[in-house]
C-alpha cells in the first residue's frame, strides 16, 4: 500500500536503550524540555534529521538521545534562505507580519480581571466593563464605502479594469467614450455595493431590535424599564418566561418553589435539551424581592473566559454573623443569548457585551474562496499577459515611432476585453441560480445553502470527514440489553424483569407495612450480617432502582389546553399522568434509560433540587432525598448521585459512567470487560452501573470536606475530584447497560454510492473504538471483506515508529486509530501518518475531541491539496465543518449550531448523494462552461482588433466605439450565455445510477489549461475569419466593414452557445430569439454606426452568412466528429 515511503523495520529493544529512555523521560522536567526544543530548532533543519523519521532503528534512538524530543518532519525541503526565500514568497509574510504587527498595535486589548460585583450597586464597580450592546455589524457610515471598495478591488480583475477606466480621463489615451469603460464597471460596483448594503441594514435591523428590548430592572425605589444596551454589570435584572437574557448573570432568585428553573441552550451551545439553573440559595430564602437591597453582599467572579461550560466564584453575605459564603458553580449562571423556559428569574450582571461567554465565543469564520475561482484567477493572469505580449508586439511593429509608450498603453486599453469584466457578474448570478436550484429541489426537502460562493466544491471532493452521532446515526436511543453478570437480558426478555420487579416491589412494600415506621431503622447492622446471595429479583430491582435514580433526567408536565398555563410541575397537586410527562435531560442516553426504567414499571414522576419521587409498579410512590449531585464530565466519564430514601433513612451513592472509567472503580470481578467488548461489537453504547451503602457519620465527614473543597478559588475543580474520588472505592457492580444508536435512513446505500464515486470517506468521532468500529461495519463504511487495522495505543515516538511499520505492511485495510495515539503519531510522523491513512480506503478517529477533527482536516487539505468536505449535526463539529473546503452541516437532535455554521445545510444525511451527484456535477461543469466562454467572448473581438489594427498601420484605432461595445457585452450576447447555467451533460437519474462519473469531475478537466488554449485558438480562428472576411468582402465605405463584421460577430456568439448546449431547455431557446431580436430591433437606431440602406440589402445578408459560415461550420464538424471518434464516458450510458 505505502512502497513509497521508506520505513526500515525496528529490531528489537535493546534493554540498555530502553532504560537509558526513561532515565531520560524522568529527567526531561518540562521548563527543560521546552528549553531543549528551542536548542534544538536549528538542528531540526539539518539534513541529518531531514531523513530520520521512520528510517532510525533503535540503536539510532540509542545515539541520539539528545534528539529524542525533537520534532522533525519527514522529507520537507530545507527552508530557503536570504534573497531566494524573499523572491519565492517570503515578502508575503513579511509584508503579513508587519501588518499584524501594525494591527495589534491599534487593537491592544485591554486585559480580562476577575471581578467583585455588588449586589444592585453598579457604581461601587472599580473597572470599566464594555457596553451591553450587540454589535454584528462589518462597518459603520465612514468605513462603509471604502470598506467595501477595497473588498472589490483586492481582486486583480476589478482592479485592472479600474486602472483602465480611470486612464480614459487622460486625453492622450482616451481610445472612446467613457461609458464603455465604466459603464460596466459601475454596474458591477453597484450591485455590490446595493448588496453590501441591504446586507449590513438587516445586521443593524437585528443588531437594533435585540438591543432596545426592554427588561425590568431592580433598583430600591422598585422595578423600572430597561432597554437591553444601557444594562450595566451589577444591576438586579428580571427575567421572565420565554425571555432572553440580555448579559451573563449570577441567578439569585425564582418564581419556582423549587429554587430552581430550566434553560434553553440551543443559541449557545447547539444543545436542544433544557438545562437546570439553580439559584443562591441565601437570597432565594430571602422572604421578598425588597430584600436584596436590605443585604451587605457581593459576588466575586472570574475573569471572563471562551469555557461556557465551566465557571467558578463565590457569594458572600457581609452583614450577617458570621459571613455567609457560598461556593458559584455553572449551574448558578445565566449566560447570555439563552432563553429562560420556566418561571420568572432574577440575577446580578457579571458580565457585559464583549465579555459574555457567547460573543467571545463567536469567531468570524473564514471567506472560503472555490478552486475554480482560484483557476479562472490563474486564467485571468495568464490573459493579461498575452494582453501585455500582444500589445508589445503591436508597438514593435510600429518600429518604436514616435512617443511609442502612449502607443503601448492605447494598444494595452484597445485590447483590454481580453480579460471580461463580466466574468465575475455572471459567475456570481451563476451561483445564485445554482443555490436556489438546490434550495428548490424536491428531492432534498430543507436544504438551505448559506454560502452562495462555493457550490462548485460540490463536484470536486475527494475526502468526506464524517461525524458519527447524529449524523450517520439518529441519535435516537434504544435501550437493549442489561446485563447483570450472570443473566443477561434483551429487548425480548423485558417482560421477565417486569415481573420480577413486580414481585420483588410487592414484597419490599409488605416488608415496610408490617414494620413500624416511626422506629429508626437498625443502619449499623448491614455490616455485620453476613453476605448471602441476593435472588435474581432483588438484584434486578438493585439495577433498575439504580438506572432510575442515577441520572440528570426531570419530568416536565406540559399543561394541556384548558387547563391554567400557570401549572407549576414541581407540586405535589400536579396532575402526574403519563400522557403529559416528557423527559428533559442533557443526553438522548439518560432519556432512554430512564424512559425503560418507565417501561418496566419504576416510573420517575418527579424531581426538584432536594428530592425525586419514583412511582413502582404498584403505584406506591417513593421519595428519595437528593444529598449531592456529581455531573457528567468528558474528563471523569462518568456521573453519580447520593440520595437517602425518605422511608428507611439509607444513604446510598450511585454511580454510573464508561466502562473504562468504571473498571477501577468497582470490585473485582472477571466478566465487566468481556461484557463490554461484546455489547460495543453489537454497536451498543454501554454504560456501567454501580452503588455504595454510606453511613451516616460517613457521609458527614464526606459533605464537610466536600463543601470545603467548592468554596476554594485555586484548582478548586481538582480539589473537588479529589474530595469525590475518595468515596468511590470499592463499589459494588450492579448492572451494564447496552442502548443503541440507530442508523439514519438509507446510510449504507449513501456511503456505498460515495465509495463507488471514487471519494474515501473518514469517520471523526469522539465516541469508544469499539462502538466506532462496529458503525463503520454496520453502515458499510468498511465493507464486511476488508481488513480493519486497529492502531496500537501509543505514548512515545518509540511506540509509534515500531506501530507505523505494522501497519506500513498491510494492504487495502480500513485504518482505526485514536485520538490519543493520533496526537502523538502528528507530533513525530505528521508526514508519513498522512500518507500512509490517506492510502486506505476508510479510516476512524475514535475519542477525537472537536480541535482534533480540525486539525485532521487542516492536515488533509495541507497534504493531499484535495477538497475535502465536512459533514455534521452538533456544536461540536462546527471547528471541523468551518475548517474544510465545504462544510455541511445536518439539523439534528444536537440543534441547529453545526447546520448555521455550515456551507449547506441538509436534514439527513442521505440527501448527500443527490447533493454532490447532481448538483455538485452541474455546478461545477456549468460555471467552467460558462466561465471560458465569458472569455471567449472577450478573446474573439481583441482577435479582431488586432486583425484591424495589423491591416491599418498598426494604427491604435479602435474598431468598434460607444454603444456597440456596451451592447455587445450585455443584452446581444448576456442572455444566451448566462443560460449556460441551466445545461446537464447527464440526466440526474443517471449521475446517482452511476456515481463513477463523479470521479472525472475531481481531476478538473472541464477547467484546465488545455480547455482554455483549445478556447484560445477558437476565438483566434473565428476572430480572424470574421475580420478578414468583412475586409475582403467591404466595399468602398468603411462603415461596412463596421456592419458586416459586428452583424457576424453577434450570429457567431448565438450560434457557438448552441454548440456548446448539450442538453436544451426551452428558456434557451427564448434567450437566443430574443437576443437575436434585441439586435435586429436595435439596428433602427444605430444610424451613426450602420448604414440602413446597405444592411437592408441582399449583398449584406449574403456577405454575413458566408462569413458566420466558414466561422462556425468547422467546428461543428469538429465536434461531430469527436462524439463519433472519442465519445466522452457519459455518453456510452444515455445512448
Amino acid at each position: 500500500m505505502a512502497d513509497r515511503i521508506p520505513l526500515r523495520p525496528v529490531r528489537g529493544v535493546a534493554p540498555a536503550a530502553g532504560a537509558k529512555r526513561a532515565a531520560y523521560d524522568r529527567a526531561a522536567a518540562p521548563g527543560l524540555r521546552a528549553g531543549r526544543l528551542g536548542r534544538y530548532q536549528l538542528e531540526d533543519e539539518s539534513a541529518h534529521l531531514d531523513e530520520m523519521p521512520l528510517m532510525m532503528s533503535e540503536e539510532g534512538f540509542e545515539n541520539d538521545e539528545s534528539d529524542y524530543q525533537t520534532l522533525p518532519r519527514a522529507r520537507i525541503a530545507r527552508r530557503k534562505g536570504g534573497l531566494e526565500w524573499f523572491v519565492c514568497g517570503g515578502w508575503k509574510q513579511f509584508c503579513t507580519s508587519c501588518c499584524d504587527w501594525l494591527v495589534n498595535i491599534c487593537q491592544r486589548k485591554k486585559e480580562l480581571k476577575a471581578r467583585t460585583v455588588w449586589l444592585g450597586y453598579p457604581e461601587k464597580c472599580e473597572e470599566k466593563h464594555p457596553r451591553n450592546s450587540i454589535k454584528n455589524q462589518k462597518y459603520n457610515v465612514f468605513t462603509f464605502i471604502p470598506g467595501v471598495l477595497y473588498e472589490q478591488f483586492k481582486f486583480f480583475l476589478n482592479l485592472y479594469f479600474l486602472i483602465v477606466s480611470c486612464s480614459q480621463f487622460v486625453p492622450a489615451l482616451k481610445i472612446g467614450y467613457l461609458y464603455t469603460y465604466w459603464a460596466p464597471l459601475g454596474f458591477v460596483l453597484a450591485v455590490t455595493i446595493t448588496r453590501e448594503a441591504i446586507d449590513e441594514f438587516r445586521r443593524f435591523q437585528r443588531d437594533k431590535e435585540v438591543n432596545s428590548q426592554l427588561y425590568s430592572k431592580l433598583t430600591v425605589r422598585g422595578k423600572v424599564q430597561v432597554k437591553s444596551s444601557d444594562i450595566r454589570v451589577g444591576d438586579l435584572i428580571v427575567v421572565e418566561k420565554n425571555q432572553r437574557i440580555p448579559s451573563d448573570m449570577v441567578f439569585l432568585r425564582t418564581s419556582e418553589k423549587a429554587g430552581s428553573c430550566f434553560i434553553r441552550t440551543d443559541q449557545l451551545d447547539g444543545e436542544t435539551d433544557w438545562k437546570l439553573k439553580v439559584a443562591v440559595s441565601c437570597t432565594q430564602r430571602l422572604p421578598s424581592l425588597g430584600d436584596l437591597f436590605s443585604i451587605s453582599a457581593y459576588v466575586y467572579a472570574q475573569k471572563p473566559q471562551l469555557d461556557i461550560h465551566s465557571f467558578e466564584g463565590t457569594f458572600t453575605r457581609e452583614d450577617s454573623d458570621p459571613p455567609v459564603h457560598e461556593s458559584l458553580g455553572i449551574e448558578n449562571t445565566l449566560w447570555a443569548s439563552t432563553v429562560v423556559a420556566s418561571g420568572t428569574v432574577i440575577g446580578v450582571v457579571i458580565y457585559t457585551g464583549k465579555e459574555t461567554r457567547s460573543v467571545m465565543n463567536t469567531s468570524n469564520p473564514k471567506n472560503k474562496v472555490g478552486l475554480l475561482d482560484r483557476e479562472l484567477n490563474q486564467l485571468t493572469k495568464a490573459l493579461f499577459l498575452a494582453l501585455v505580449v500582444l500589445s508589445v508586439v503591436m508597438v514593435t511593429l510600429q518600429g518604436f515611432a514616435g512617443p511609442w509608450y502612449r502607443n503601448l498603453f492605447r494598444f494595452l486599453l484597445l485590447f483590454s476585453y481580453i480579460i471580461p469584466i463580466s466574468l465575475r457578474v455572471n459567475l456570481d448570478m451563476g451561483k445564485a441560480a445554482y443555490g436556489w436550484m438546490i434550495m428548490r429541489d424536491e428531492n432534498i426537502p430543507g436544504t438551505v445553502v448559506r454560502t452562495s460562493t462555493i457550490p462548485e466544491e460540490l463536484g470536486r471532493l475527494v475526502y468526506l470527514l464524517t461525524d458519527k452521532t447524529g449524523t450517520l446515526t439518529q441519535n435516537e436511543m434504544v435501550f437493549k440489553r442489561l446485563h447483570l453478570g450472570t443473566v443477561s437480558y434483551g429487548v425480548d426478555t423485558m417482560d421477565e424483569i417486569q415481573s420480577h420487579l413486580v414481585s420483588s416491589c410487592s414484597q419490599a412494600h409488605l416488608q415496610a407495612g408490617g414494620s413500624n415506621p416511626s422506629s429508626t431503622p437498625p443502619r449499623r447492622a448491614q455490616a455485620s450480617v453476613p453476605k448471602v446471595r441476593k435472588s435474581v429479583s432483588s438484584r434486578i430491582h438493585e439495577a433498575v432502582k439504580a438506572i432510575a435514580l442515577c441520572h440528570n433526567v426531570t419530568p416536565v408536565y406540559e399543561a394541556r389546553a384548558g387547563v391554567a398555563a400557570e401549572t407549576e410541575f414541581a407540586e405535589a397537586d400536579q396532575d402526574f399522568s403519563d400522557e403529559n410527562r416528557t423527559y428533559q435531560a442533557s443526553s438522548p442516553d439518560e432519556v432512554a434509560l430512564v424512559r425503560w426504567t418507565e417501561s418496566v414499571g419504576l416510573t420517575l414522576i418527579s424531581r426538584d433540587l432536594t428530592a425525586m419521587q419514583l412511582k413502582t409498579p404498584g403505584g406506591h410512590v417513593l421519595t428519595y432525598c437528593i444529598l449531592q449531585m456529581f455531573p457528567f464530565t468528558s474528563e471523569s466519564k462518568r456521573m453519580g448521585v447520593i440520595v437517602r430514601d425518605e422511608s428507611t433513612a439509607e444513604i446510598t451513592f450511585y454511580m454510573k459512567g464508561a466502562d473504562v472509567a468504571m473498571s477501577t472503580i468497582v470490585q473485582y470481578n472477571d466478566w465487566l470487560e468481556e461484557e463490554c467488548g461484546n455489547m460495543a461489537r453489537e454497536g451498543l453504547r454501554t454504560l456501567v452501573v454501580a452503588k455504595r451503602a454510606l453511613t451516616e457519620e460517613q457521609y458527614q465527614d464526606f459533605e464537610s470536606r466536600y463543601n470545603q473543597a467548592k468554596l476554594s478559588v485555586h484548582d478548586r475543580t481538582l480539589k473537588v475530584a479529589a474530595v469525590v474520588e475518595s468515596l468511590e472505592r470499592e463499589m459494588e457492580l450492579l448492572c451494564l447497560t447496552g442502548v443503541e444508536d440507530q442508523l439514519q435512513a438509507d446510510v449504507r446505500p449513501t456511503l456505498e454510492m460515495l465509495r463507488n464515486a471514487g471519494i474515501k470517506i473518514w469517520m471523526l468521532t469522539g465516541d469508544k473504538l469499539e462502538t466506532a468500529t462496529c458503525i463503520a461495519k454496520s453502515s458499510h463504511l468498511v465493507s464486511r471483506t476488508q481488513d480493519i487495522h486497529i492502531f496500537r495505543p501509543v505514548t512515545d515516538r518509540g511506540e509509534a515508529h515500531l506501530e507505523l511499520n505494522a501497519f506500513r505492511r498491510k494492504h487495502d485495510c480500513a485504518l482505526v486509530i485514536s485520538g490519543d495515539s493520533l496526537e502523538v503519531c502528528l507530533k513525530y510522523y505528521e508526514h508519513e501518518l498522512v500518507e500512509l491513512a490517506c492510502q486506505c480506503p476508510a479510516v476512524v478517529c475514535c475519542r477525537c475531541s472537536p480541535t482534533q477533527k480540525a486539525h485532521i482536516v487542516t492536515l488533509l487539505r495541507q497534504h493531499t491539496g484535495k477538497r475535502t468536505c465536512a459533514i455534521g449535526d452538533g456544536g461540536n463539529d462546527v471547528s471541523m465543518i468551518q475548517a474544510a473546503d465545504c462544510g455541511v452541516g445536518i439539523e439534528g437532535k444536537e440543534g441547529k449550531q453545526a447546520s448555521l455554521a455550515a456551507d449547506f445545510s441538509i436534514t439527513q444525511f442521505r440527501h448527500m448523494g443527490r447533493l454532490l451527484m447532481v448538483h455538485g456535477r452541474n455546478s461545477y461543469k456549468r460555471s467552467a462552461a460558462l466561465g471560458q466562454f465569458v472569455m471567449h467572448r472577450g478573446l474573439i473581438i481583441s482577435t479582431m482588433q488586432a486583425v484591424f489594427s495589423s491591416v491599418f498601420y498598426f494604427a491604435s484605432v479602435p474598431l468598434y466605439q460607444g454603444f456597440l461595445m456596451v451592447g455587445y457585452a450585455t443584452i446581444y450576447t448576456m442572455f444566451p450565455v448566462f443560460s449556460l447555467v441551466l445545461d446537464q451533460d447527464v440526466k440526474p437519474e443517471m449521475a446517482i445510477l452511476y456515481p463513477e462519473l463523479y470521479k472525472d469531475l475531481t481531476k478538473g478537466r472541464s477547467l484546465s489549461f488545455k480547455t482554455f488554449l483549445l478556447w484560445v485558438l477558437i476565438s483566434v480562428y473565428q476572430g480572424g475569419i470574421l475580420m478578414y472576411g468583412a475586409l475582403v468582402l467591404f466595399e468602398s465605405e468603411f462603415v461596412h466593414v463596421v456592419a458586416i463584421s459586428f452583424t457576424a460577430l453577434v450570429l457567431t456568439e448565438l450560434l457557438m452557445v448552441a454548440l456548446t448546449i448539450r442538453t436544451w431547455h426551452w428558456l434557451m431557446v427564448v434567450a437566443e430569439f430574443l437576443s437575436l431580436g434585441c439586435y435586429v430591433a436595435s439596428l433602427a437606431f444605430l444610424n451613426e454606426y450602420f448604414d440602413i440602406a446597405f444592411i437592408t440589402s441582399v449583398t449584406f445578408l449574403w456577405k454575413v452568412s458566408a462569413i458566420t459560415l466558414v466561422s462556425c461550420l468547422p467546428l461543428y464538424v469538429l465536434k461531430y466528429l469527436k462524439r463519433k471518434l472519442s465519445p466522452p464516458s457519459y455518453s456510452k450510458l444515455t445512448s
